[in-house]
């Protein structure tokens, strides 16, 4: 049903290729591997997060205390491949947020990332009409990825992350009628 006053930001999805849970205090070791790559962040505002201290101190911290993190890993394997997160619900509006996504390289540009959007679309229109998606403006890469989807660019903002302001780029993508 959608439009109820709560959003269900601790969802358990699969897919073909992936599955997504909540994460967990105990995957660090895992998420962090993921993300150790300085590739996956070169294009981001925070290109040092595949450094451990940086991904601890700032994504980790944001992503352990928070609602919404989720937890990617490839079902085949097993292994963890990435991370994503459900944020910023509003339920007058309608909306919610979907970012801080990363995946290891070797998923980038093809059907896992397609799969991962389409998971959380689905679950996220369950209850909104709109979801938003904030990036880097020189985060060419996903601004791609979500242009392929059908997302809209908005407007830009400025936000304060890890207490770093900088810009991004918000992207809209309206629920199926």
């Amino acid at each position: 049903m959608r439009h109820t006053v709560c959003f269900d930001y601790t969802p358990h999805l699969s897919g073909a290729r992936i599955s997504l849970r909540p994460l967990r205090a105990l995957d660090f070791e895992r998420v962090h591997a993921a993300a150790s790559d300085p590739l996956i962040w070169s294009q981001h505002p925070f290109p040092l997060r595949y450094r451990r201290d940086v991904f601890e101190s700032g994504f980790w911290t944001s992503a352990i205390n928070g609602e919404g993190a989720l937890i990617i890993t490839e079902n085949a394997t097993g292994e963890v491949i990435g991370s994503s997160r459900f944020y910023d619900w509003n339920p007058a509006a309608g909306e919610v947020a979907i970012g801080y996504t990363f995946l290891a390289r070797r998923f980038w540009g093809g059907d896992t990332n397609r799969e991962l959007k389409h998971l959380m679309l689905r679950h996220a229109f369950r209850w909104a009409r709109r979801v938003w998606f904030h990036v880097g403006p020189d985060n060419i890469r996903s601004r791609k990825a979500l242009e392929k989807l059908g997302a809209t660019p908005a407007h830009e903002e400025t936000v304060t992350i890890d207490g770093v302001p900088y810009v991004h780029v918000c992207y809209w993508l309206d629920a199926p009628p």
